[in-house]
């Protein structure tokens, strides 16, 4: 007869001993426990509970939870680019090519895509490289934009956003054991992607120290301090520069460029130059350089040798368009061999996202000045770079008002990141809860004011200093709100945690 429910657990629990867990914090790749990313760390997913609290009517000192803790354009109220939503909803749905309410210049491009998907569909996988014309395009592009440098669209790979094709190649250089182990050279602070494939793949991450007194700017004595050291116990293979700068916000000068190339050229380096904020550059007095470009004009010397891969995305620049997860490479001088192997690994993956690969397209293949499209375009464009930009020096101008703040100049991308002074009496309450300070900091302000943004801690920074990082995406009204409502917590913090003759000091 059948035993009830009951009766069966007793069975069960007597006769056989209760089954354990196969995947336990014990038997977890410990690698996987070494990642952190701190952008999606503790104070955003305790922001997400204080708004999920908040929609069911607890009570708070805020009403509503402000998000700065990420890149993310649309989240905070960006507006979509209209022709590149339009090419993408005609090649998802290509009945709207019949439409009259679509332009011309859209349709052409949308049906130039579709010919080179299979069966016409943005369904159907690509090339595990992407698209062929999309490929040929950002070739076109980035000869366009390096002012006639040669761009061989062969050496172009689609990815699903920059971050996949950053950890591609890393996956490509890591490997040696002991003190032949693969070290990858990247900037403190860092844009926490680095540390975290870092740690996935178990290779030696050697920190070189932006100077935070000279605007972030990358010091190349300190690249050579930094790859001294590492020698001793790891092979230094890597170099990884974000330019520009994540989280620190500054654009490097071409001499500064022109040094790391050389450095690379040296020591037998290989590149990786993330430039996925080319397009977000405020500083009048500055300029973007890529490194591809400067490689040339350095000589075939170097050009025909150095090994540089660079970065692009659909997800900053003037479009935001994370969600997409568009994204492309350009590798130069790629072993043959080596570059077989590559495609190899991408293929195991399949193909990125078609629809990601053809907004990545209309970026690099926006409205030209005599296409109907290029006047709306060309207007949106310029109010979101214009707004970013006088949202970086609004945001720099308020925080260095506040005693105990200091910012430097946001000259590009889209974050601040400013150095903080935090009591010493605040720093012994959170070695105390065994948190960082900057962590306490952040925590604090979300608890009292509703403001979520990340902790320097979470990118790295010289010892005994504290920053946090905060993103200048909220439309102008709400980051005015929340600059002020930061300057307040923050007077109000160091009253609490300090006299004021320290204040003065």
């Amino acid at each position: 007869e059948h035993l009830g429910p009951a009766e069966a657990t007793v069975v069960t629990r007597e006769n056989i001993k209760m089954r354990e867990k196969t995947l336990t914090m014990e038997t977890l790749n410990p690698q996987v426990k070494a990642v952190e990313y701190a952008v999606r760390g503790p104070i955003v997913l305790k922001a997400g509970e204080i708004e999920r609290g908040l929609q069911q009517g607890q009570k708070h000192p805020f009403t509503e939870v402000i998000k700065a803790n990420i890149g993310d354009a649309h989240a905070m109220g960006q507006k979509p680019i209209t022709f590149l939503r339009q090419v993408v909803a005609l090649c998802s749905f290509p009945e709207l090519l019949e439409s009259p309410s679509f332009p011309e210049d859209a349709k052409v491009r949308a049906g130039r895509i579709l010919q080179g998907c299979g069966g016409q569909s943005l369904g159907s996988y690509s090339a595990s490289q992407g698209v062929d014309c999309i490929r040929r395009d950002i070739a076109a592009y980035i000869k366009q934009r390096d002012k006639g440098v040669p761009a061989d669209w062969d050496n172009v790979y689609l990815t699903t956003g920059a971050s996949d094709g950053i950890v591609s190649i890393l996956k490509m250089l890591v490997s040696g054991q002991g003190l032949s182990r693969c070290g990858v050279m990247i900037p403190i602070p860092q844009y926490p992607l680095y540390s975290a494939a870092i740690a996935e793949m178990d290779a030696v991450q050697i920190n070189y120290y932006l100077d935070e007194d000279h605007c972030w700017a990358l010091d190349i004595n300190e690249l050579h301090r930094a790859y001294l050291a590492a020698k001793e116990h790891c092979h230094p293979r890597v170099i990884c520069i974000i330019n520009p700068g994540n989280p620190t916000g500054q654009v490097q000068s071409k001499k500064c460029i022109e040094e790391v190339l050389h450095f690379a050229f040296e020591e037998n380096l290989f590149v990786m130059a993330d430039e996925v904020y080319q397009d977000n550059v405020y500083s009048t007095d500055c300029q973007f350089h890529s490194f591809k470009k400067v490689l040339y004009e350095m000589g075939p010397e170097y050009f025909n040798t150095v090994e540089l891969a660079s970065f692009h995305s659909t997800s900053k620049g003037y479009s935001g368009e994370c969600g997409f997860r568009g994204g492309y490479m350009e590798v130069l001088n790629l072993d043959p061999e080596v570059k077989a192997q590559l495609v190899k690994l991408l293929s195991v993956r399949l193909c990125p996202p078609v629809s990601g690969q053809a907004a990545m397209d209309v970026i690099v293949n926006p409205p030209l000045p005599h296409e109907p499209s290029y006047p709306q375009f060309h207007e949106e464009k310029s109010t979101i770079l214009g707004a970013l930009a006088e949202k970086a020096r609004m945001t720099e101008h308020i925080l260095n008002a506040v005693p105990g703040i200091k910012c430097n100049p946001v000259q590009g991308a889209m974050y601040a990141f400013p150095s903080i002074f935090i009591p010493p009496r605040a720093v012994e309450e959170a070695k105390a809860l065994g948190m960082p300070p900057d962590m306490l900091y952040c925590l604090r302000l979300l608890e009292d004011t509703g403001i979520c943004i990340v902790p320097g801690s979470g990118f790295g920074q010289r010892e005994g200093t504290h920053h946090f990082r905060m993103t200048i995406l909220p439309s102008m009204e709400k980051l005015k709100v929340l600059l002020e409502k930061l300057r307040d917590f923050h007077i109000k913090f160091l009253k609490k945690y300090s006299s004021l003759e320290e204040l003065e000091r």
